[in-house]
């Protein structure tokens, strides 16, 4: 699979990674054993980048992940995680000996020494301003508690102040056909600074796999249920913050555009989405979840796939025009 060097961290990952929130929670229910074989099918499919957080199954995920890497030693394997949430979401959380705690936590959970990359998740949005918690952050690299720092945003301008910071290795932001902001300023910026864009939500919370009706419902334990408006955490993690009916309708034109309809065989409307997402100038790599090993090898399979053409790229963004624009551009 293709490699693209992460912004300032200076390590080659695959343009397609893997998201682990599903193998934490909010998605149902996935054994051990089946998040174990998740992670070895991506392996095994060219994938060398990882994602995941401390508040996902509070440790869960970091803790499959963990006994994965010290099973698979040598695999290259780059782990991003992500600090901040299992805290009250005040500005003055965001400390120093916080951080500390929290990176030795994931430290533990992951087995390792130093960790390869933390990120600020989606913190509020005074922390991004903050010299303390910047320089508290490279004192982290000083200690060699990470390797690396970088954020994860719900906005495109907490994007454009963190790429400012000289020490910002990354920021991870949601990029999808249905959320296409990040392409006016954040990605141009990003890349004019040498900060990775790690692409988070891809398929709009499987909006964009075009496998759902408007009919269709989901487990009391997936936040594509209880999260629907937004009453666990910001809306815009769950469908893009898109309304679901016209994103049924709009996926099914994403798939006519893609030639991805049910009878077609090169390439389903899923892995489009995806390298729709790898295609877009300045992004290093895109991390869709995965609950089945052949959900994550499909996955994979996106990055071998030809470009889209330019007039295909117009017909995705007339799609935005026509659903989403109005009530999604303006709000992150």
């Amino acid at each position: 699979m293709e490699q693209r060097v992460l912004g300032k961290t200076g390590r080659p990952v695959s343009v397609v990674g893997l998201g682990t929130w599903q193998l934490g929670g909010d998605w149902g229910n996935v054994s051990q054993d089946e998040a174990m074989a998740v992670l070895r099918a991506a392996v095994e499919a060219g994938v060398t980048f990882f994602d995941t957080a401390d508040v996902y199954g509070d440790g869960r995920s970091e803790h499959v992940i963990g006994r994965f890497l010290a099973g698979n030693a040598g695999q290259g394997i780059t782990v991003a995680t992500k600090m901040g949430r299992r805290a009250e979401q005040r500005p003055e959380n965001y400390t120093l000996a916080n951080f500390r705690a929290w990176t030795d936590r994931s430290r533990v959970n992951l087995g390792v020494d130093t960790l390869d990359l933390v990120q600020l998740h989606c913190p509020p949005t005074p922390v991004f301003s903050s010299e303390a918690v910047f320089d508290a952050l490279d004192t982290l690299v000083t200690e060699e508690r990470i390797a690396a720092y970088g954020v994860s945003v719900e906005t495109c301008e907490q994007a454009l102040t963190a790429i400012a910071r000289p020490g910002v290795a990354t920021v991870q932001i949601i990029l999808n056909a249905f959320r296409r902001k990040p392409l006016d300023r954040v990605l141009p910026a990003a890349a004019a600074a040498g900060v990775g864009i790690i692409a988070r939500v891809p398929l709009a919370s499987g909006l964009l796999s075009g496998r759902y009706a408007k009919d269709t419902t989901f487990d009391a334990a997936d936040h594509r249920n209880f999260n629907a408006q937004g009453e666990a955490f910001d809306v815009g993690e769950t469908f893009s913050g898109v309304d679901f009916a016209a994103g049924v309708d709009a996926a099914a034109e994403f798939a006519a555009i893609t030639g991805s309809q049910p009878a077609a065989s090169a390439g389903s409307t899923a892995q489009w989405a995806l390298r729709w997402v790898i295609q877009q100038p300045g992004v290093t790599t895109v991390i869709p979840g995965a609950r089945s090993t052949r959900q994550a090898q499909q996955n994979a399979e996106a990055a071998s796939l030809p470009p889209f053409s330019q007039a295909e790229l117009g017909q995705v963004e007339g799609l935005y025009d026509t659903y989403f624009r109005a009530a999604v551009h303006d709000r992150w």
